[in-house]
């Protein structure tokens, strides 16, 4: 495989696009009618990030079009989901409710890290994971 430098380079050579990206101002819509159109028709979307980063009026065309094969979706531009949502109607479609993480193993796994995170910062120490490094001085962590 190639590294490529932008989305749309790559988008052309895919066979399912899985997306996993937070909703900023850059990400909001990047899955729209024109990325859409670039992907290899009947390709496979799957979105387990955020319902905005999808234009979901283009995700619908696109499937109803035969330009995308399928998709799995697990958000929504709008959550809880509107009943009447076409996404809802489409056999080519796999949807969940923002869930698709959540698993007894994906808990379990969580549980044991807040944990250990926790005990380091009780005993002075910065955590694996600190999402602010600039407090670690502040509390005096090492």
């Amino acid at each position: 495989a190639e590294p490529v430098d932008s989305l749309d380079a790559l988008l052309p050579h895919v066979d399912v696009l899985t997306c996993h990206t937070p909703l900023t101002p850059e990400t909001r819509h990047m899955i729209n009618a024109r990325t859409l159109g670039l992907m290899k028709r009947g390709a496979v979307y799957v979105n387990t990030s955020r319902g905005g980063v999808q234009d979901e009026h283009a995700l619908f065309e696109a499937l109803t079009r035969g330009q995308l094969g399928a998709a799995g979706i697990d958000v929504f531009e709008e959550e809880p989901c509107p009943v009447d949502n076409p996404l809802l109607n489409l056999d080519n479609v796999v949807l969940s409710t923002h869930m698709a993480g959540v698993t007894k193993e994906a808990t379990a796994r969580a549980s044991v890290q807040v944990t250990s995170e926790m005990l380091r910062v009780l005993r002075g120490e910065k955590p694996d994971v600190l999402v602010n490094p600039e407090v670690g001085p502040r509390l005096g962590l090492r």
